[in-house]
């Protein structure tokens, strides 16, 4: 997934002030809260596929939708830049499992 630079994006409704930003260049999607980093989605891209190897939020943060926040943006860049998705990491199983409107994007 390439972008010229770092993507911000404010994620919608959040009242934790958490934004998601797209690292292409470490190959990662960063969640952050005050410019920390809290969550963390890793991706490679190979073949017209992604595929999301790691998903990891902050233990404190847990069960706050920080995770399904990076779910969901890395699953709109893959569908806007016609990839198909590789769920590697359990996360990914589990959401796409739960958000079927998504199983079009899988390889």
């Amino acid at each position: 997934m390439r972008h010229d630079g770092p993507v911000d994006e404010r994620a919608p409704g959040s009242d934790d002030g958490v934004e998601v930003v797209e690292l292409p260049d470490q190959g990662r999607y960063e969640a952050r809260m005050g410019g920390r980093r809290v969550g963390v989605v890793e991706y490679h891209v190979a073949e017209g596929r992604v595929i999301f190897p790691h998903t990891e939020v902050e233990r404190e943060l847990e069960g706050r939708g920080i995770a399904s926040l990076l779910a969901r943006r890395a699953l709109d860049d893959a569908r806007d830049r016609r990839l198909t998705v590789v769920p590697a990491c359990s996360f990914f199983r589990v959401y796409l499992k739960r958000h079927p409107e998504d199983a079009d994007l899988l390889a």
